[in-house]
């Protein structure tokens, strides 16, 4: 994936709103704010490289400051693909709208609310990092998934052992992209969640 000129002018604009706004509601590790670009940016770019629907509807859920689901919105700028970011806290939804309006996403809305209380989304494609074990997110996948969707899950090196905790209750197809940031993890790319091992 080639990123252009206007990707990367708001993805500099997405940094720097991090920097300034993690001392007061820690969006990232205080440890990770000086390696941004790599350990956080890079990260979920490779999610917008994976294969997402052309146009359609994205619901990136447990959001907190935007990873991945602000990085994949820039990244998928120009193409008809509308974004529903789920945030429940109410300050780091905040933080998202500014994002938004700062760099312009027009297809990007921001819920304030708990994923649980969310009624069924109906997204094409699901993105999250760092919310909940495997066996939790699949109850989520499988209210908020179209038939035909996928997910794309950000997940450490316990991913093996997740799955198949997972699998002891939930039936489901997923490929495992090796992370090119963090040797070990995987995004977890999902479909066909239904209830029943």
């Amino acid at each position: 994936m080639i990123v252009s000129r206007e990707t990367t002018e708001r993805l500099g604009i997405y940094q720097s709103l991090i920097k300034l706004w993690n001392p007061k509601i820690n969006l990232v590790a205080p440890s990770t704010v000086a390696n941004i670009g790599q350990r956080h940016i890079e990260d979920c770019l490779q999610v917008a490289r994976l294969q997402g629907p052309e146009q359609g509807s994205w619901a990136d859920i447990g959001s907190g400051g935007g990873l991945p689901g602000i990085v994949v919105a820039i990244a998928h700028a120009e193409r008809p693909i509308s974004f529903i970011l789920v945030e429940s806290d109410q300050r780091k939804a905040a933080f998202l709208r500014t994002v938004i309006r700062e760099t312009g996403l027009n297809r990007v809305k921001v819920l304030n609310k708990r994923i649980e209380a969310v009624p069924a989304l109906n997204a094409d494609c699901i993105s999250t990092r760092a919310l909940a074990p495997l066996p939790r997110l699949m109850s989520y996948l499988e209210l908020h998934l179209t038939a035909s969707g996928k997910a794309f899950l950000m997940k450490g090196r316990q991913w093996t052992s997740e799955v198949e905790e997972a699998r002891k209750t939930w039936n489901f197809d997923y490929v495992a992209h090796p992370s090119r940031t963090e040797p070990g993890a995987a995004i977890l790319e999902v479909s066909g969640v239904r209830h029943g091992a």
